[in-house]
């Protein structure tokens, strides 16, 4: 999920409203808004939500040349972030989906379900070297229906300079980032920071600490997930993070950063152009500590999915060409570079990392990455809104986390 080209990774699920537009997309298919020229050259339409350099530019250059490559035109379409879902279920409902769709992960089972994406394998794309986690996020009902030029995900950004007074070396776990916090503050500044905002960015921010403890999204109340919660309110409760989080998106908690008044933050490698531009701050950039030495940290991949609605063959075929051609090795790379992601390609995914170590945290954490949908599907947005609920509840001592979880476990059911 792109928040705009700063990043954000707001969910832009939306529920399906009424049978009659699942019924109608899955029974009737979609018709194409695709054109043929008087030579019969197929100019084929793409929807997305980029309306931000460099995610725009980026994205539009790469449809431009595949067009040319395959040997059709393309016409691109950037909506903003809140109004793309609405846009293509009012396009699904009318059967006018453009050939070429993007869709932020989290979305696409909710699409797919209606019978309205053709499988990638049947239109020909091939789908051999992705790492399985990203082909799980465009999978629905064990077929994939959308793939991506790259993925991002988030870290442990870190004040080089503030570490080093303290001569502290960037934590690896759960009881290091507590005390290092904590050493870390002072009257100026606080030791850590995340996003636990309502809007879609407070439950992205915390999967990281939930999964890597071994929780489970069909179980919100779990021990594992009240352990994930206490962490962070102990944080709150010993003063190395402010109260404000709950207010702050990702791009306010990285501003926070820059300014100087937290040593250590969790964010995206969309915020490297900012961070490069503070030319007297230096950072550095590691992964996501863990409940403890040698466990697993486990983060949500973010990003966005290329899907073909099913339209006419010669169409669909023609934007599975276009996809494929967008999703080789060099193209990703390329694309890559251009907006902070990582490659979708392991081979593509491994260049970068060499060529630029600043993403290779990032890299090796796409390995273990997961997919927010992959164990509860289209119910993912309820419990999203539950999560950030009882972040909420926990960091504003409005409840304790057993006592946020346990309701927010109650309200996803409830939803689902």
């Amino acid at each position: 999920m792109m928040p705009t080209t700063a990043g954000r990774f707001r969910s832009s699920a939306v529920a399906l409203t009424g049978a009659a537009v699942l019924l109608a997309a899955a029974a009737c298919g979609s018709s194409s808004s695709s054109s043929s020229t008087a030579s019969g050259q197929i100019t084929l339409t793409e929807l997305d939500y980029y309306t931000s350099q460099p995610a725009h530019g980026a994205v539009g250059a790469l449809l431009q040349s595949c067009a040319k490559s395959v040997g059709v035109k393309i016409t691109q379409d950037s909506v903003a972030n809140p109004q793309l879902m609405p846009k293509v279920l009012q396009e699904l409902s009318s059967h006018t989906l453009p050939d070429l769709l993007m869709l932020d992960n989290p979305s696409l089972q909710q699409i797919a379900q209606t019978g309205a994406l053709t499988p990638l394998s049947t239109a020909g794309v091939d789908l051999k070297g992705f790492y399985p986690s990203i082909l799980s996020a465009g999978s629905y009902q064990g077929q994939v229906y959308g793939i991506a030029p790259g993925v991002n995900s988030i870290a442990l950004f870190y004040n080089k300079d503030m570490l080093a007074a303290a001569h502290l070396t960037p934590p690896t776990t759960w009881a290091e980032l507590t005390a290092d916090a904590k050493t870390l503050t002072t009257s100026a500044h606080e030791g850590f920071a995340l996003s636990a905002d309502n809007d879609g960015e407070g439950s992205w921010q915390f999967l990281p600490f939930f999964w890597s403890n071994g929780a489970n999204l069909d179980n919100l109340a779990s021990p594992a997930s009240v352990q994930s919660l206490q962490l962070l309110d102990g944080m709150i409760q010993n003063g190395s993070m402010s109260k404000s989080v709950v207010t702050w998106a990702q791009s306010d908690v990285n501003d926070q950063f820059i300014a100087g008044k937290v040593a250590m933050m969790v964010n995206g490698p969309w915020q490297f152009p900012t961070l490069n531009a503070a030319t007297s701050l230096h950072y550095g950039v590691v992964p996501i500590p863990v409940p403890a030495a040698g466990d697993q940290v486990k983060v949500p991949l973010g990003g966005e999915v290329f899907t073909v609605p099913v339209t006419s063959s010669a169409t669909e075929q023609a934007a599975a060409k276009v996809l494929t051609c967008m999703n080789g090795s060099a193209n990703q790379l390329s694309y890559a570079k251009q907006v902070g992601y990582v490659p979708s390609l392991e081979s593509a995914a491994a260049q970068l990392a060499a060529s630029e170590p600043a993403m290779a945290p990032f890299v090796s954490e796409v390995a273990t990455a997961e997919s927010r949908t992959a164990v509860v599907g289209t119910k993912y947005p309820t419990i999203a809104t539950a999560i950030e609920t009882a972040e909420q509840q926990a960091l504003t001592g409005s409840a304790s986390p057993a006592q946020a979880l346990a309701a927010a476990q109650s309200s996803a059911t409830k939803g689902s």
